[in-house]
């Protein structure tokens, strides 16, 4: 354009010089491909030592290598993980991320009647990053030495056994009142806030079993302070290759798995989603990460935006009628 042109109004010089300023400002141009522009944090919506830190940290640790900015992780716990949720929710920094998880994405929304957060809404669904297998666990001192003699105990002693979990529906929750369903016994639920708490508790004898995810149990299996009388998955683990499954039990059917993905805000900048979901699949599918899953017991998954999207969906329809027949309720419900 013609800048010395006299017939150009003012509106229209001034039009032109603004569009010439976004066009050649190296500032502006560097900004907007400059995501991210500080370091990213990974909310973990539950307390340290449970198998959603281990998850969180390997993928926070290797995507820190590619995306331009280091990734640390934050654990945020309480009230099933909402806290944390609602958080990120609302947040408008377009550096924050959160850990989704089978309590907060395919439970939560059936279990309280209102939420602060819309798990469907608020959030896209970046990665399925990992599947975990749900072991069953006792205190050594407990006079049962796998599944079968563990329900046979039971129901001798309705009652009188209890089982911890990281709290109302979640994951551990859910695998025990699914074993419960399918074996038909009376076992008290005491929650927690948070896997740790409940282990200390559970190796100190003063709980009597629980399901918690692999990553977080096999040392303590190893170390022979807790036994393991059951896995939750289809088939034997290589890790734990003496110890049957729920379904060579007498339980035909059964499958427990928790997992674990990457989400962000939905306010987020579809170009920063874009980005953030190639650098997580590469992330999880590097040689890395699934050999230090795999270590923990942990499969690797990375898929992509709409498989894990509808994942969730099918989950959410998996759990919805369980969650009803257990008849599980938020704490002081």
């Amino acid at each position: 354009m013609n800048f010395n042109d006299p017939t150009l109004t003012r509106r229209q010089l001034l039009a032109s010089t603004a569009a010439s300023a976004l066009a050649f400002s190296p500032a502006l141009s560097h900004a907007q491909a400059a995501w991210p522009s500080k370091p990213l944090r990974l909310v973990v919506p539950f307390a340290p030592g449970g198998s959603s830190e281990i998850v969180a940290r390997a993928l926070a640790g290797e995507m820190g290598k590619t995306i331009g900015q280091s990734v640390f992780v934050d654990n945020k716990p309480g009230a099933a993980g909402n806290i944390a949720m609602q958080e990120v929710a609302n947040s408008t920094d377009e550096h924050t991320l959160i850990l989704g998880h089978i309590g907060t994405l395919a439970v939560n929304p059936f279990i309280f009647s209102k939420l602060s957060y819309d798990a469907a809404k608020d959030f896209t669904p970046i990665t399925l990053i990992s599947k975990v297998p749900s072991l069953y666990v006792v205190h050594p001192d407990l006079p049962v030495k796998n599944l079968k003699e563990f329900v046979a105990y039971a129901k001798a002693n309705p009652g009188k056994l209890n089982y911890g979990s990281a709290g109302n529906g979640s994951a551990g929750h859910l695998a025990f009142e699914y074993l419960k369903m399918v074996s038909e016994t009376f076992i008290l639920h005491v929650p927690y806030r948070g896997t740790g708490p409940m282990l200390t508790d559970l190796m100190a004898g003063r709980l009597d079993a629980a399901s918690v995810g692999a990553p977080a149990l096999l040392q303590f299996i190893k170390a022979g302070k807790l036994r393991c009388i059951a896995t939750g998955t289809s088939a034997r683990l290589p890790q734990l290759p003496d110890v049957p499954t729920v379904a060579e039990q007498g339980f035909k059917g059964f499958e427990m798995t928790q997992w674990y993905g990457l989400m962000a805000p939905s306010k987020m900048a579809k170009a920063n989603l874009d980005k953030l979901e190639k650098e997580a699949i590469a992330a999880t599918r590097s040689k890395l990460v699934q050999e230090k899953l795999s270590q923990d017991t942990a499969l690797a998954v990375g898929n992509t935006h709409a498989e894990f999207e509808a994942f969730i969906k099918l989950e959410q329809a998996r759990w919805k009628p369980v969650i009803a027949r257990a008849q599980i309720k938020p704490e002081g419900v």
